[in-house]
């Protein structure tokens, strides 16, 4: 079996664009991944483009053959854009894999270790405003009733947005008490709820922050602080007893063993769209098992990676937990033919071969690429503050 054609189809869904990678075989089997970058469509899909001259004619169900030639043979190691690029030619490539043998990518992994992978919802289910905007006490707690209505045991929500000041005062952290209150309020203690700092404050706010909301018992702070600091979060992981979590913007192994080394983490967060793809998020899974770690896979983008992480949570003995977003778009699952199975909070384990998704190119044609809004944040004084 050989590669005969590498592409893309480029979905515009409000916030981002998802890039879903599609790979042909003469054989007839055609296999999906996703490499959506946010912000970074175009660069994206002219990295897809750029690899086709190391994936066309070759097998692809030799899935770390093809990995190992798009990591090493252009000299120049994979940064986000192309580390993406390599996620979703190489979740095709297990897709197709799959296929060929008629069986879920979960099998080839070893097996499923679980019958049923748990999710967690986004405050408002990842709709836009919810999610990267900043909500009143009362409306946080409104819609994290919706998610436990929905059957959902878990949720994540952001606390200290739109922005954080290098030194944010007490305004900022009395609202931050006032939204993770009334949430905990809301939903009790039979709901674990996860907080995500975005990455935005310094190491000094936020400690600041572990100490306003640890009273509501956080099941994680997830991006305490930037992901380029990974002593600073070391730091802040020994003056907390709540698990620190990250990796949604790191790309191959090399920096989770970092912060695993350094003790700043112990929730492992990589993204399957950006990380490397499947098999570089279990050899990421295994690293955290030396470490006592556990695999909680960031998935913030579209259906295929999701599909992708899903398939890595049922075959990992240390995953926990799968993000998931069902409001960004209301015809998310509408671009595809074939879905996988969930309800409320649950996902149930895929019988289909391969990935078990397959894109409808004539609905995805529907929603055309569309330039992502800008995230232009600024402080009051008019310096640059971070997305």
């Amino acid at each position: 079996m050989k590669v005969t054609s590498l592409s893309t189809v480029v979905v515009g869904a409000e916030m981002r664009n998802w890039v879903f990678v599609k790979v042909q075989t003469d054989e007839g089997l055609v296999g999906w991944g996703e490499a959506t970058v946010e912000w970074k469509t175009r660069a994206v899909v002219a990295c897809v483009e750029d690899l086709c001259s190391l994936v066309i004619g070759e097998d692809p169900r030799r899935v770390e053959h093809l990995f190992q030639m798009m990591v090493r043979q252009h000299f120049f190691r994979p940064g986000m854009v192309e580390g993406s690029a390599i996620s979703g030619i190489e979740q095709a490539c297990w897709d197709i894999l799959g296929k060929s043998l008629g069986v879920p990518v979960w099998q080839l992994l070893g097996g499923h270790v679980r019958e049923q992978v748990r999710l967690y919802d986004h405050l408002g289910g990842g709709e836009m405003d919810s999610v990267y905007h900043t909500l009143a006490p009362e409306a946080a707690a409104e819609k994290a009733r919706e998610s436990v209505a929905l059957g959902f045991d878990a949720i994540k929500l952001e606390v200290v947005i739109p922005r954080t000041e290098p030194l944010d005062g007490a305004l900022a952290l009395r609202h931050a008490d006032g939204v993770m209150s009334a949430v905990r309020d809301a939903v009790g203690d039979e709901v674990e709820l996860m907080v995500d700092l975005h990455g935005r404050a310094s190491p000094q706010m936020a400690a600041q922050y572990f100490r306003v909301l640890e009273p509501y018992r956080p099941w994680f702070f997830e991006e305490a602080c930037p992901a380029d600091q990974p002593r600073a979060m070391a730091a802040l992981a020994r003056r907390t007893w709540v698990p620190l979590a990250a990796g949604e913007r790191l790309t191959l192994r090399k920096p989770f063993h970092e912060l695993l080394e350094l003790g700043a983490v112990s929730v492992l967060q990589p993204d399957l769209v950006h990380c490397g793809g499947i098999g570089e998020a279990r050899r990421i899974a295994s690293l955290g098992e030396l470490y006592g770690a556990v695999l909680a896979p960031h998935s913030s983008t579209g259906p295929i990676g999701h599909a992708a992480s899903l398939h890595v949570g049922f075959a990992t003995p240390n995953f926990v937990i799968q993000e998931t977003w069902r409001a960004d778009v209301p015809w998310r699952f509408e671009v595809l033919s074939e879905s996988l199975e969930l309800e409320g909070g649950i996902a149930k384990l895929p019988t289909q071969p391969g990935l078990g998704v397959e894109v409808n190119e004539r609905e995805a044609a529907k929603h055309p690429f569309k330039q992502e809004p800008l995230m232009r944040y600024f402080h009051p004084d008019g310096a640059v503050a971070d997305w």
